[in-house]
C-alpha cells in the first residue's frame, strides 16, 4: 500500500501526558498536540462510581484512577472541554487511565485517543487515510496491544497501525540501540534496560519518585529563605501553612520553566572561557546562536561598568543568586534551587516533607542504585553495551539541566563487579543525549526523545512497501487484533 508523509500520525502516550503530531517532514517537528492524558465525567447522583484501589505509594496521588460503570465514550470530556468544565468549576469526576503505567479504563483511554484524532487532528472516520503509529508503555499484556489494535482499527477506522514502545523510542532518538532509559515522571521514575534494539523487560523497575516529589522538596526548602517568605507572607497578613506551600510550588514551577535551575555534580566540568575566537559553524550546528550574543553583550556591559557594580557582579556570581519576577514580587534566590533533584539521589530526604503524604512507610531506593539493580538483572554479556548509553528523559530534562551527569557520577560504584575480571566487564558509562542535528529538538532537552523516536521510525516504517512492520487493512481483515503482535517483534 501508499502511504504518504503527510497523513502520518504519531501518538505518544505517557503516564500523565499525550503528544501528537501529523505529517512527517524532513525536518522532524516537536508535537503539535500536547495536554494531560486525563478525562472527565460529570458527577450525577446516578453514576455508580468504583474507584481503583491505590497503593500505598500511590496515597495522595495526584493522578487518580477512576472506573465510571456504563460511562461511554461520549459522556467523557476530554483536553479543552475539560479545561473549560473545570474552570466553570463544575464538579467533575477526574481520571487519568494511564497513569500506573498499564490502561485501567479502555473506554476512557478511547476518548483521549479519539479526541486527538477527530478533534486536533482533524481526521474523518469515514475516509481516515491516516496510519498511526501509537508510542506507549513497554511490557504490557499481549490481549491488551491486541486491544488497542482493535480499537484503532475498528472505532477509528485507521488505514494502518503499529505500535513502538516507549522507551525504545527514547534510545532510537538518542542514536543507540543499547542503553539504560531512565524516564523521570511527574511520580514515578521508570528505568529501562535495552540491549541491541530490545527491552530487556525482566530487567525494567520503577522508583515511586518523580518531579513532583522534587518540587515538593525545593519548596520546603524555600521556606528557610526568610526573604521570600516575608514577601509572599508577610508579617501583618501571613499565608496559613497550604497557601504558602501552594504558593512556594508555582515559584518552584515557575523556576523551572523559565531554566533557572540546574544539577551540581561532581562529574561536571565548568565550561572552557571564551578566548574571543568563535568557531561560527559550530556554533550554528548547535544553535547557539543567541547565547553567544548575549554573552557578547554582556561582557561589553560589565567592561563599561564602575569597579563597585563590577565588584558586585562577581559577588553575585559567586552566590550565584538570580533575581525572579513572580507574580507582584521580586525575589532573590541563591543556589538552594539546584537542590531540586536531591531526593532522586537521596529518597530519605523526603521523609516528613511537608505536601508528601505517607512517604517513607516503604523503604524507597535511590535511582543510582535502582540503575545498577536494573541492570545487574541483565545478562553478563550484555552488559557491557547497556552500560554504554545512559539516557535521561522526561519533562524535566526539558528543563533542568545536568541531570544526567549527575547520575552518572552517582552510578560509577555499580559498574564494575570485582567477582569479573574479563573482556566483557564494562568500564563506565557515558551519558546519550538526542542530538543537535535534529533542529527543531535542541532546545527540549530530551523531554520529547519518545516523540521524536517515534517519529523516526514512523518514517522507515511505513515508507517499507513491504509494509513488514505495521497493520495494514488488509492485514487486520484477514488476521484481526491478534497481527499486532505478528507485526511487532518485539511484542513477540
Amino acid at each position: 500500500m501508499s502511504i504518504r508523509d503527510a497523513n502520518v500520525v504519531v501518538i505518544e502516550v505517557s503516564r500523565t501526558s499525550i503528544r501528537a503530531g501529523i505529517g512527517l517532514h524532513d525536518l522532524l517537528k516537536t508535537p503539535a498536540v500536547e495536554f494531560p492524558a486525563r478525562v472527565g465525567i460529570r458527577r450525577d447522583a446516578s453514576t455508580n462510581v468504583e474507584e481503583k484501589m491505590a497503593s500505598t505509594s500511590r496515597a495522595g496521588s495526584m493522578f487518580p484512577q477512576r472506573s465510571i460503570a456504563k460511562a461511554a465514550v461520549k459522556d467523557y470530556l476530554v483536553g479543552q472541554h475539560l479545561d473549560d468544565a473545570l474552570a466553570r468549576g463544575e464538579d467533575l469526576i477526574i481520571s487519568y487511565p494511564f497513569a500506573e503505567g498499564d490502561i485501567s479504563d479502555f473506554t476512557q483511554a478511547e476518548a483521549i485517543w479519539k479526541h486527538i484524532l477527530f478533534t486536533h487532528l482533524q481526521r474523518r472516520r469515514l475516509q481516515n487515510e491516516s496510519p498511526v503509529l501509537l508510542s506507549i508503555f513497554s511490557g504490557l499484556a499481549r490481549t491488551t496491544y491486541e486491544r488497542i489494535c482493535q480499537v484503532f482499527f475498528e472505532r477509528f477506522n485507521v488505514a494502518g497501525f503499529g505500535i513502538l514502545e516507549r522507551p525504545m523510542a527514547q534510545l532510537y532518538a538518542a542514536n543507540n540501540l543499547s542503553g539504560v532509559v531512565v524516564d523521570v515522571g511527574e511520580e514515578f521514575t521508570d528505568i529501562s534496560p535495552i540491549y541491541d534494539g530490545y527491552i530487556v523487560h525482566p530487567a525494567c523497575t520503577s522508583v515511586p519518585i518523580g518531579t513532583k516529589h522534587c518540587e515538593n522538596y525545593l519548596a520546603n526548602i524555600l521556606k528557610a529563605n526568610q526573604g521570600v517568605v516575608n514577601a509572599l507572607s508577610p508579617a501583618d497578613n501571613p499565608l496559613d501553612p497550604e497557601t504558602l506551600h501552594q504558593t512556594l510550588l508555582s515559584l518552584v514551577s515557575q523556576m523551572v520553566k523559565d531554566d533557572l535551575i540546574k544539577v551540581p555534580s561532581d562529574g561536571e566540568t565548568a565550561a572552557p572561557e571564551d578566548e574571543g575566537v568563535t568557531d561560527i559553524a559550530a556554533v550554528v550546528v548547535a544553535g547557539r546562536e543567541k547565547a553567544v550574543i548575549e554573552s557578547g553583550m554582556k561582557k561589553k556591559a560589565n567592561a563599561k561598568a564602575s569597579a563597585a557594580d563590577q565588584a558586585r557582579a562577581r559577588e553575585i556570581e559567586l552566590l550565584d543568586l538570580i533575581e525572579v519576577k513572580f507574580g507582584d514580587h521580586t525575589l532573590t534566590i541563591g543556589k538552594e534551587r539546584h537542590r531540586l533533584c536531591e531526593p532522586l539521589f537521596d529518597p530519605s530526604l523526603l521523609n516528613g516533607v511537608y505536601g508528601i503524604q505517607d512517604f517513607g512507610k516503604e523503604k524507597v531506593l535511590s535511582l543510582q542504585y535502582m540503575v545498577g539493580h536494573a541492570i545487574g538483572q541483565t545478562e553478563i554479556e550484555q552488559r557491557q553495551y547497556i552500560w554504554q548509553g545512559l539516557l535521561i528523559t522526561g519533562e524535566v530534562t526539558r528543563h533542568v539541566k545536568g541531570v544526567g551527569i549527575a547520575l552518572q557520577s552517582r552510578v560509577a560504584p555499580f559498574i564494575i563487579n570485582p567477582e569479573i575480571s574479563t573482556d566483557i566487564q564494562p568500564r563506565s558509562t557515558r551519558v546519550l543525549n538526542v542530538p543537535d542535528f535534529f533542529a527543531e529538538y535542541r532546545e527540549t532537552g530530551n523531554g520529547y526523545a519518545a516523540f521524536l523516536g517515534s517519529s523516526i521510525t514512523a518514517k522507515i516504517i511505513f515508507a517499507e512497501s513491504s509494509g513488514t512492520n505495521f497493520v495494514s487493512k488488509a492485514d487486520y481483515t484477514v488476521g484481526g487484533p491478534h497481527s499486532i503482535i505478528e507485526k511487532t517483534p518485539a511484542l513477540l
